[in-house]
């Protein structure tokens, strides 16, 4: 299993990112599909998540970023609007056989990270 995150980048605060995460190997929508974020120094932390047509959100997420998944391309996205500086951190993709869950132990494949930097 393969996931390839892709789209951080440098956006002023109030501003959009969308970014994008291609699986191979593992592509059926029975397996969750998450998003975390980590800042140096610190834990990783949940964003958002996809199971079948089902969403997860963390709260400081939840009305900001939505999580999609398009099945025929393999690929799971995050839209983030009205972002913030404390937005800023590195995003991960992940992949779970167990569960939609925001417990960073129980999913089993993540991407190389791609950061995210929101200036102020």
């Amino acid at each position: 299993v393969q996931l390839q995150a892709c789209g951080g980048g440098l956006v002023q605060a109030g501003g959009s990112l969308r970014l994008s995460c291609s699986a191979s190997g593992r592509t059926s929508s029975n397996f969750a599909m998450g998003w975390f974020r980590q800042i140096a120094g610190k834990e990783r932390e949940f964003v958002a998540g996809i199971r079948w047509g089902i969403t997860r959100y963390a709260d400081s997420s939840k009305g900001r970023f939505t999580i999609s998944r398009d099945n025929a391309k393999n690929t799971v996205y995050l839209e983030m609007n009205s972002l913030k500086s404390e937005d800023t951190a590195v995003y991960y993709c992940a992949s779970s056989n167990l569960a939609l869950t925001d417990r960073v132990d129980l999913y089993d494949y993540w991407g190389q990270g791609t950061l995210v930097t929101v200036s102020s």
